[in-house]
């Protein structure tokens, strides 16, 4: 046998000794520059501490890069990522908590797939401060919204196939007791969004709906292949324009009293 053998097998085991501490134990700052560079600085993890699979940080929402606009979700988000399996192929899990919003840990599973990938959202609810999205920056930053968002889903499946995007499963979205600080009325109203997956697998629908308020809001929209397509109005109530004016000017085409929302 080669002298250097020995030598050659120790040294190959340091190594492969270090990757797999590396990998364990990958601090939690590198998923962290991996969200920020992602997102484009939108959705940063300040902060981080613990590792890679299992950890907590801070949770901020930006204008993106250069944007001095910024927003913070208090108490901020613990995480914990494992191996598993889905239908006999190798995925990972994901556990996110948010102590001030989610009343069970937010659950999900990603897996590749020939030409994309599949993830997998469990039933969950939450409920969120509204003033998050002013970090967003434009038109949030604006806008300025006060409120709660809530979300209930009972179970999402979202694919990405050569690029298109397809979705399974159903997504509710309330917007309570909303505020803006370009209107002198409190509350606006509140709202409800349902998000819902066609048949076909390839066409989701969105649906808007006024639950009460002065602002009535109502409108309808497609998301096809990775494309939204939204048609909506916003409408003061009578006696209520005034109060409105300012707002109606900014979140859509002003027609009369109304102001006609479109995307796509």
């Amino acid at each position: 046998m080669n002298a250097r053998w020995p030598s050659r097998l120790a040294w190959t085991g340091a190594v492969l000794g270090l990757l797999s501490a590396l990998l364990v134990f990958a601090p939690a700052r590198w998923l962290a520059s991996y969200i920020n560079a992602a997102t484009a600085d939108q959705l940063q993890l300040v902060n981080a501490r613990g590792t890679v699979w299992r950890g907590q940080a801070d949770l901020m929402f930006t204008g993106g890069q250069g944007s001095q606009t910024r927003t913070t979700l208090p108490q901020g988000v613990q995480w914990r990522i494992s191996p598993t399996l889905v239908s006999g192929l190798p995925a990972m899990a994901l556990r996110l908590m948010a102590p001030c919003c989610t009343v069970q840990p937010v659950e999900l599973t990603a897996r590749p797939r020939l030409g994309g990938a599949e993830v997998r959202l469990a039933a969950f609810s939450s409920r969120w401060p509204a003033e998050l999205l002013t970090g967003l920056g434009t038109p949030w930053n604006t806008l300025r919204m006060e409120g709660q968002l809530s979300t209930q889903t009972e179970g999402l499946t979202l694919r990405w196939d050569s690029g298109r995007a397809s979705m399974q499963g159903e997504l509710a979205v309330e917007a309570q007791d909303m505020a803006s600080r370009l209107s002198t009325l409190r509350p606006l109203g509140s709202y409800r969004m349902d998000v819902r997956a066609e048949a076909d697998g390839n066409t989701t629908t969105l649906a808007l709906k006024t639950l009460s308020g002065r602002l009535q809001l109502q409108g309808q929209g497609q998301w096809v292949g990775g494309r939204l397509r939204f048609k909506g109005v916003a409408e003061a109530a009578p006696d209520s324009e005034p109060a409105l004016n300012n707002l109606l000017n900014i979140i859509g085409r002003r027609q009369g009293p109304r102001s006609l929302l479109n995307i796509g």
